[in-house]
């Protein structure tokens, strides 16, 4: 008699469901760009760990534990043998994969029994890692695949930096986080303090502990992670996106998106196209 995960449909190394626009392939890695062209795809798992980066469109995913209603930038890791099943609504939908085999976890020494099942990543400074990685890919050239092996040991490290130190955080953090992620909101530190009913001066000294960055780095980054998955759609124009994601004029910005990623908004969507 067969089991559960016999009668389920194991995707082999570089195997996603969609038509793939690209495929670029390492000795420990496989990075693949796909438009998903399934309305639903049933319980099945992946040989190895790997990264979802949903780059357009809504995907809704679900495993034995949790359900995501994915939206573009929404970023998640699972690990191997993980089970889940897709619905996709009638739009155009595409998501960025990076598979990694064993021995690309071996040669950096991380412990990938570390990162248990399916994990929804919202840290700005792993989006921020990944948004890198894409472009990498995109770039293709002698230096990328060390520029991604870099890239994703950093994404690791805040992983589990994140992980770590989720159970010791103050209540407050996770408020924090909350307000944070809040759209077309924008905060000021007294704002905040007075929301959480902390100092702004301990604010602004114990947000870095917690976070990994300064609070006005971690808040650029949302929005300029979101400006990044905008341009990448291709749908708006760069003033749209500029407002879109609460900058309050072109000038400001060019400077923040350049800041980051060393080119300009404009340049960028060339690059990529």
């Amino acid at each position: 008699m067969q089991t559960e995960e016999n009668k389920m449909n194991k995707l082999k190394t570089g195997e996603f469901y969609g038509k793939h626009y690209q495929k670029l392939a390492s000795e420990n890695f496989i990075i693949t760009d796909t438009e998903y062209t399934h309305s639903k795809v049933d319980w099945h798992y992946h040989e190895n760990p790997y990264f979802t980066y949903l780059l357009q469109g809504k995907l809704f995913e679900s495993n034995k534990k949790e359900s995501y209603y994915l939206e573009s930038g929404n970023l998640l890791f699972h690990n191997w043998q993980d089970s889940h099943y897709n619905i996709k609504p009638p739009e155009f939908t595409r998501g960025f994969h990076i598979e990694l085999n064993e021995n690309w976890f071996s040669n950096f020494d991380i412990q990938v029994t570390d990162f248990e099942g399916s994990i929804n990543l919202k840290n700005p400074l792993i989006k921020n890692s990944m948004n890198k990685v894409f472009v990498e890919s995109k770039i293709n050239d002698d230096y990328s695949n060390l520029s991604i092996d870099i890239l994703l040991v950093e994404i690791f490290s805040h992983l589990k930096d994140t992980r770590e130190i989720k159970s010791k955080n103050p209540i407050w953090v996770k408020k924090l986080q909350e307000l944070l992620f809040e759209e077309d909101i924008d905060y000021t530190l007294k704002d905040l303090s007075s929301i959480l009913g902390l100092h702004p001066v301990h604010l602004s000294r114990e947000f870095s502990k917690h976070f990994g960055t300064s609070l006005g780095n971690y808040i650029r980054l949302i929005k300029v992670n979101q400006a990044f998955n905008l341009i990448v759609s291709n749908k708006y124009s760069m003033t749209e996106i500029c407002y879109k994601c609460g900058f309050y004029d072109q000038s400001h910005f060019i400077k923040n998106f350049k800041r980051i990623y060393r080119t300009t908004p404009t340049k960028f969507l060339r690059k990529i196209s």
